[in-house]
C-alpha cells in the first residue's frame, strides 16, 4: 500500500474576504483522507514560499485556529504574492520541482485567479516531464469575477466576488444617505470601485438599489464614455433630481493616471498618482455642475477585498466547498483540474460543484456581457441584478469577538526543516 504523500497549498494574487475559508476547506478535507494525504504545508506567501522553501506546517496547527480561518479575511494567515513563474526564468521552475521532491510533496493546491491557474498548470506539466508524481488542482478566487469564460460554462462566478458585491451594495446605500443629506452643498458624490478591465465590481452598486429609486449612475471600463459625455450625463441627472451618486470603475479610461504595474503586468490603480474618481471630480467641478455646490470623491482601497464584516455568507460557504471539492478531485486521482461552481437552472438559486481542466482556465479572462449594460452605457440591466443578487446573501457574517475586538486565526510559525540550499527567486536577482 502506497504511503500518504504530503501536500502544499498556496495562494497568489490579490486576496479576498473569503480566501481563507477555501484554505480551511482544503486543510479540513485532507484530514478526511489520512491514507492519501500526509502533512499539509502552506507555501508561505504563495509560490515565493515554495521557491524559498518556507513551508508552514498547517497540520501542526490547532483545530480551533484552522476553524477560525472561516472569518479571517484576506491572506494574512499564510500570505499571498504577485510573483509570476515565467518561461524566461527556468531556474525557478526547476527549484519548485526540487522543493516538492525534497519534501515528498504529491499534491499541490493553488488558490488564485487566472494567472494562478496558469502557474498550477505549468507546475503540473513540468512535474510530469521530470518524473515527479504530482497531482495539481486549482481552487478559484478573485474579486473581479473574471476567471473562466463569458458564457459561464466553465465557472458561474468566483469566490470573493459575492463579498465585494455585498460590500458595494452596503457602501452605496450608506453613500446615498450621505449624498441626500449634504446635497445642498455637495450635490454629486463620486465613488471609485476596483476593477481593472471588467466591470463586475462597479456593476454591483446597482444591488443597493434594484428598484432604481436612487439618482445613481455607474460607469464601468466597458462603458467607453468620455469625460465630456459623463459630465453631460451626470448634469442631466442633477437637473432632474438635484443630486447624483456616481460609481466609476478604476479601469475607466479617463486618460493618464501615472499608473504603476505589478509583477503580472497589471496596472496598480491604488498605487497610481491620481485616481479615476478624482479625475472625474476635478472635471465635473471644472466644467461646473447644474446645481449649487461641488462634486466630491470617495475612494475605498483594499478594504473592498478585506472587509469580513460585509462578507457574503453565500460566498463564505461556496469558498469552503470549492476547497473541499479540490481535495475530492485530487483524492480521486484527477490531475490538472480546477474545482468549479456551476449554477443550476431555474428561478431558485442553487449550485453544483465540478471540475474543469486547468488549461482551459489558465490565463483566461471573461468579459462582461454586453447585454447587461444599458443602452446609454451608464448602468446595468435587470439581467445582471438577477445574476448577482443571490451571491450577496441575506444575512450578516458573525465574527467572534474577544475583549471587543475581532478574533482572527493566529497560526503558529511552525515551518518544515529546510533540506536545500538557500535560493533567491530569479525575478529578484540584480
Amino acid at each position: 500500500m502506497q504511503r500518504p504523500k504530503n501536500v502544499i497549498v498556496s495562494q497568489s494574487g490579490g486576496p479576498t474576504p473569503v480566501i481563507n475559508n477555501s484554505l480551511r476547506g482544503v486543510v479540513e478535507a485532507c484530514r478526511d483522507y489520512p491514507d492519501i494525504f500526509g502533512t499539509v504545508y502552506a507555501g508561505f506567501h504563495g509560490v515565493e514560499g515554495i521557491l524559498k522553501e518556507e513551508l508552514l506546517n498547517l497540520s501542526a496547527q490547532s483545530a480551533e485556529e484552522i476553524t477560525l480561518l472561516r472569518t479571517t479575511p484576506t491572506a494574512g494567515s499564510v500570505g499571498t504574492c504577485r510573483y509570476k513563474l515565467k518561461s524566461s526564468q527556468p531556474e525557478d521552475f526547476e527549484r519548485v520541482i526540487d522543493v516538492l521532491r525534497a519534501h515528498n510533496i504529491g499534491y499541490l493546491f493553488y488558490i488564485g485567479g487566472n494567472d494562478s491557474m496558469d502557474t498550477a498548470n505549468k507546475i503540473s506539466i513540468l512535474a510530469r516531464e521530470r518524473g515527479l508524481e504530482l497531482t495539481a488542482v486549482g481552487v478559484p478566487k478573485t474579486i473581479d469575477n473574471d476567471v473562466g469564460d463569458s458564457e459561464f460554462k466553465l465557472i458561474d462566478h468566483t469566490p470573493g466576488y459575492g463579498s465585494v458585491a455585498k460590500y458595494w451594495s452596503v457602501a452605496v446605500q450608506n453613500a446615498n444617505e450621505e449624498n441626500a443629506g449634504s446635497c445642498p452643498a455637495d450635490p454629486v458624490l463620486v465613488l471609485q470601485a476596483m476593477g481593472r478591465k471588467i466591470g463586475y465590481i462597479p456593476a454591483a452598486a446597482r444591488l443597493a438599489d434594484p428598484n432604481r429609486e436612487m439618482p445613481l449612475k455607474i460607469y464601468m471600463a466597458e462603458s467607453g464614455l468620455s469625460l465630456e459625455e459623463i459630465a453631460e450625463d451626470v448634469n442631466s441627472l442633477v437637473e432632474k433630481r438635484g443630486r447624483a451618486l456616481v460609481v466609476v470603475s478604476e479601469g475607466l479610461n479617463v486618460g493618464d493616471l501615472g499608473e504603476t504595474k505589478d509583477n503580472f503586468g497589471h496596472t496598480q490603480f491604488s498605487a497610481s498618482q491620481i485616481t479615476v474618481a478624482q479625475k472625474v471630480v476635478n472635471y465635473l467641478n471644472s466644467v461646473g455642475l447644474r446645481a449649487r455646490g461641488a462634486a466630491r470623491g470617495q475612494v475605498p482601497g483594499t478594504d473592498q477585498r478585506g472587509n469580513i464584516n460585509t462578507a457574503s455568507v453565500v460566498d463564505l460557504e461556496e469558498a469552503y466547498c470549492l476547497g473541499q471539492k479540490a481535495v475530492e478531485i485530487a483524492a480521486s486521482g484527477s490531475n490538472g483540474f480546477m474545482s468549479t461552481i456551476l449554477r443550476n437552472p431555474g428561478p431558485i438559486y442553487s449550485v453544483r460543484y465540478d471540475k474543469v481542466p486547468l488549461e482551459l482556465v489558465a490565463n483566461s479572462e471573461r468579459t462582461f456581457p454586453e447585454n447587461w449594460l444599458t443602452k446609454d452605457k451608464s448602468d446595468v440591466t435587470d439581467d445582471f441584478v438577477k445574476y448577482a443578487k443571490p451571491l450577496i446573501g441575506n444575512d450578516w457574517v458573525s465574527v467572534p469577538l474577544v475583549d471587543g475586538i475581532m478574533r482572527f486565526a493566529r497560526l503558529k510559525p511552525i515551518f518544515a526543516d529546510k533540506k536545500l540550499a538557500e535560493y533567491i527567486p530569479q525575478g529578484y536577482r540584480k
